[in-house]
């Protein structure tokens, strides 16, 4: 027996937020998703944003090739090679032109970057009293985590069906603004679908540098889209601003985690620092390989056109039910307005048919009665989904 243990010693007290709180959403769901499938029914997961499409070959060669005898730690800025296919990439998408070496920064996949986020822009001594990070909702649920790990002050900005659920940032008040560190803006947004126009990023940019906060632009679905492309707040200029790209969903490359940070070089920099005490960068394969996937656009292509299949095969069968999808217009998310209005209630009726699609309500209370189905399943499996939805007939609305 521990000595201490028996001399009633009291441990160390563990992080609140790590003993208390919501459980993560995504764990709800799968023990519900235990609960009700029935057995000896394979589960079709539209609930999370894990693409099941094979990583194109090119890419998966190219890693098998970088792989060394001797592995050493990747250097925090990463390859040169790498940065330069991202710039490249970036140029070519939005017409904007990026420093290679002060102006990008990889990261581990952008989940990483965004709970760090925080960290690096909220400061502690209580000098300055910008402690506040702007969460349009419903949201991705780690801008929140990170902002209070990093012993921030969530403030949620409700998106408004009737506004098409794009951020609307004069339903913040100014006093807010004030008091804010860090806006989350995300563009296309997870799990809308919903894009903002060229002059919405401008009034956000302008915003931010009136009153001297930092815009973290999520910009992880950029290449999925079905309507035209969406902007890059780096078209607004650097200045008090990062975007996030992915591998992840561009390229079927989740597993591999690579990402980027591009932007304003002054918080580039100081992430830079800040990075070598949490971690590195991907191992030196991953990131040739990342750097191939990066300077190929045709099969980012290729993957959008596979989600557009899928995303027509949904859209044909929830309009003959007569089921709203609102906005949608980028990634491959369908953002459904729940039949009979209780998305948590849908979403368990799903689960009796073996299908596992996520309750808006457990991305922040302004997404309840909504329902989110990420097309990541392959084609064959989705018209499987279809197939078990015509079998159940109306028993799904009730």
């Amino acid at each position: 027996m521990n000595p201490r243990a028996a001399a009633g010693v009291t441990p160390a007290p563990l992080n609140p937020l790590l003993t208390g709180g919501a459980e993560y959403p995504f764990v709800t769901l799968d023990r519900k998703a235990r609960e009700l499938v029935p057995a000896g029914l394979k589960p079709i997961n539209f609930s999370i944003g894990d693409p099941r499409e094979e990583t194109p070959e090119f890419i998966r060669e190219t890693l098998k090739g970088a792989v060394t005898p001797v592995s050493s730690y990747p250097a925090v800025p990463g390859q040169p090679e790498l940065r330069v296919a991202f710039t490249g990439w970036f140029a070519r998408r939005f017409g904007v032109r990026l420093d290679p070496e002060t102006q990008v920064l990889p990261a581990n996949g952008t989940k990483e970057a965004v709970f760090l986020m925080a960290f690096a822009v909220v400061g502690r001594d209580g000098a300055d009293p910008r402690r506040t990070v702007v969460i349009p909702a419903p949201a991705y649920p780690v801008y929140e985590a990170g902002a209070r790990f990093a012993g921030a002050e969530p403030h949620f900005a409700p998106l408004r069906s009737e506004d098409g659920w794009r951020f609307e940032p004069d339903h913040v008040p100014d006093e807010v603004w004030r008091r804010t560190a860090l806006l989350w803006l995300n563009s296309p947004h997870n799990p809308t679908g919903a894009t903002l126009e060229q002059p919405a990023l401008e009034r956000v940019a302008a915003l931010a540098r009136r009153h001297g906060f930092w815009v973290a632009a999520d910009e992880a679905y950029a290449e999925l889209w079905f309507e035209s492309p969406p902007h890059s707040m780096l078209e607004c200029g650097l200045e008090n601003v990062v975007a996030l790209h992915t591998l992840s969903k561009r390229s079927a490359m989740t597993g591999y985690r690579s990402g980027f940070i591009a932007g304003d070089p002054r918080l580039i920099e100081a992430l830079r620092r800040f990075r070598p005490n949490v971690g590195v960068a991907t191992p030196d394969f991953v990131q040739r390989a990342a750097a191939a996937a990066w300077s190929d656009d045709a099969h980012a292509a290729g993957q959008r056109a596979r989600y557009a299949a899928k995303r027509e095969l949904f859209l044909a069968e929830f309009a003959r039910r007569g089921w709203k999808v609102e906005a949608s217009g980028a990634t491959f998310y369908l953002w459904l307005r729940a039949p009979g209005g209780d998305d948590v209630a849908f979403v368990e009726r799903l689960l009796r048919i073996g299908l596992v699609a996520l309750p808006g309500s457990y991305l922040g209370a302004s997404g309840a009665g909504f329902i989110r189905f990420a097309l990541v399943p392959t084609l064959a499996e989705c018209r499987e989904a279809v197939e078990r939805m015509r079998r159940a007939g109306a028993e799904l609305e009730r």
